[in-house]
């Protein structure tokens, strides 16, 4: 049967734990796959990761590692990945401003893509953030012509095998969509629903969300322009049963 695990990197999200659970257990009951939810906490200073331990003591469809430190949400995400054991592995953000139920659009993609990705509509976050993140994407388009609109996303699939492939850094989340084309993949884009956060506050400043991601996009153009490629035209490869006659 068809898997997917879903990642849900938590930090510091303990009013959140069990609506994603809510959440995540409606998707599951509507899916045509097998699905696993995998919390990854990253760190957290609150009361998250024992209301995660309660989640996965009663429900077996969720399971859960926790960090010894606060490392970030790619690194959180390569966790996830690491330790995620079906065909294809989602990741979605803990503040519930996406649906994890719009997966199910997704689901007729998958088998001919290596990454379907959600694009937010109607976003319900404030101008400065609406202002910072349409900055940043065109930013990014104009140095990386992925031809993504709202790279950042939280709601993915991946082929699990592919993104083994991809290299990880800090900040590679806002690339998924650009390193998979650069690394020879098909990337599928989605309409999603958007939500307003209702409890925990966001993660993300001025620095993060405009300072670094420019930077990064200077080092995944950089990738762009040197990574190797080479296409085989012909060989002659050894026979294994003679090498050593």
């Amino acid at each position: 049967m068809n898997s997917i695990t879903v990642i849900i990197p938590v930090y510091n999200e303990e009013g959140n734990i069990f609506r994603i659970e809510a959440a995540l257990t409606e998707y599951m009951g509507k899916s045509s796959f097998r699905v696993k939810g995998l919390f990854v906490n990253d760190g957290s200073k609150d009361n998250s990761l024992s209301l995660i331990k309660k989640v996965c003591h009663g429900n077996r469809h969720f399971g859960y590692i926790s960090l010894k430190k606060n490392a970030g949400l790619s690194a959180a995400i390569k966790a996830g990945f690491d330790h995620a054991d079906t065909s294809w592995v989602g990741y979605m953000d803990a503040d519930l401003q996406t649906s994890p139920e719009d997966f199910l659009l997704f689901e007729p993609f998958v088998h001919e893509y290596e990454l379907v990705t959600g694009e937010r509509q109607d976003r319900k976050d404030g101008l400065g953030k609406k202002f910072s993140s349409s900055f940043a994407n065109w930013f990014r388009n104009s140095f990386l012509n992925d031809g993504m609109k709202d790279t950042g996303c939280p709601l993915k699939i991946f082929n699990r095998e592919f993104a083994g492939r991809l290299p990880f850094f800090n900040g590679v989340h806002r690339f998924f969509p650009a390193l998979t084309q650069i690394y020879g993949g098909r990337v599928r884009v989605v309409p999603v629903r958007h939500f307003a956060r209702v409890e925990g506050v966001s993660k993300f400043n001025a620095f993060n969300r405009m300072v670094q991601p420019f930077l990064d996009t200077l080092l995944v153009h950089r990738l762009k322009k040197r990574i190797i490629k080479y296409q085989v035209q012909e060989s002659q490869l050894f026979d294994p049963n003679s090498v050593n006659e």
